[in-house]
Order: C-alpha cells, then structure tokens, then sequence
C-alpha cells in the first residue's frame, strides 16, 4: 500500500464520507457515480452527501433556496476542495434553476420532492430536477412515500397526508413512479427500495438513467 492508501485507510469513515445516505453510498460502492462526474445535489442542505464527492475529484454543484445551507456547503468546499469556485454553489429554488438543459452526469434529490404543497409543486421540482440531466445520466432519488405505511397515513388532499408522527407530506407510491419513470424517459437502474422506519415514515430510493 503507498503512502496516500495508508492515509486514505486510516482515516476515520466519518471524516471520509461524512453523513451520506446509505443509498447513495451503494451507487458509489458500484461505481454509477465516479470520480470527475459532474454531479447536481439539489437540495443540499448542508451537505452530507457531499463530502466524499468534495474529497474524490467531482465536478460538485449544489442547489438550495436556503441561503445558510449554501454558506455551509460553500465552507465545507473551500475545506475539503479549494478549486471549487463558490459560484458552483447556489441559492436557487429546484423548479428555476440555472444550469443548462444536460449539464450534468448525475444528479442527487435526497429528502427533497416530498415537501411539495401540491400536485404542481412535486412536477415543477421533478422535472425542474430532470431538464438538468444529461441524456445518459444518473438519477438518484430518496424520497418519502406511503410503500408499507398505507394503514398509518391520512390523506388530506391529493397526495398530502399526515403521517403517524403529526407531520404533512407530499407521498408517492409504487404506481406513480413507475408512470413518471415512463413519462420522463428513464430506465430503471434499480427496482425502488423501501425502508419503513417503525411505522413513522416510508423513505423510497428510485434511481434512473436518463434515456438518450
């Protein structure tokens, strides 16, 4: 092992990956997403999932309509990878934002598109979300949906509904995104993955390539 395998493999996992999602991880550990992609995060938040990518040589961009999580995340790559210009990072809302139509390999939408209002809101961040995506691409999406909860939600309307802990979200099921899949011109990169968490919540991974 040379000295940077030696530095690599002593450092801790959490200084390496930082918080990642589970998920996302499995798409780097089968290299769908590698070094020098250019990569999306929409919705960033304060970047968890962007630590890795920072440290191994992706072209990072992130969006959030949230001015201090864009601060955080502009921090975190002037630490982890100074030769990212600050302007990759930006306060934008998903449904408008700047880039180009195709300007990424691969964009991430992790606890996003389930705190749309409504109907119009949850396509207007989807599709916003998927004009940026190069034809080819990779889709990663983690997001809530009534999978295995359907006994334990109330609707409220349209697609709304209350979930066992009082919170309201916008919940999507297996017919919907196999529609949408369809409708955006994806293919399945994977079967969708669901995880209900004791009856709380039900978080659902859909991962696409863009059809080219």
């Amino acid at each position: 092992m040379n000295s940077k395998g030696r530095a690599e493999a002593a450092t801790p996992l959490i200084e390496r990956f930082g918080h990642i999602d589970i998920y996302l991880f499995d798409q780097l550990l089968r290299q769908r997403i590698v070094p020098g992609m250019r990569v999306i995060d929409v919705g960033c938040g304060s970047g968890r999932n962007l630590v890795y990518l920072m440290r191994s040589g992706y072209e990072v961009f992130a969006i959030d309509e949230d001015s201090r999580a864009i601060g955080a995340v502009q921090a975190l790559a002037a630490t982890l990878a100074p030769h990212l210009p600050a302007s990759n990072m930006r306060i934008e809302h998903a449904e408008a934002m700047s880039f180009a139509d195709g300007f990424a390999d691969a964009v991430i939408s992790s606890a996003v598109l389930h705190f749309a209002r409504d109907d119009e809101q949850f396509d207007a961040i989807l599709r916003g979300t998927w004009r940026v995506l190069q034809p080819g691409g990779v889709f990663f999406c983690r997001l809530a949906s009534t999978i295995g909860i359907e006994r334990d939600v109330v609707r409220i309307h349209g697609r709304r509904h209350r979930l066992p802990d009082g919170s309201e979200w916008y919940l999507v099921d297996e017919a919907l995104l196999t529609e949408l899949t369809q409708d955006l011109g994806g293919e399945w990169l994977d079967p969708l993955k669901t995880t209900v968490v004791q009856s709380q919540r039900s978080m659902t991974t859909w991962v696409l390539r863009k059809r080219a």
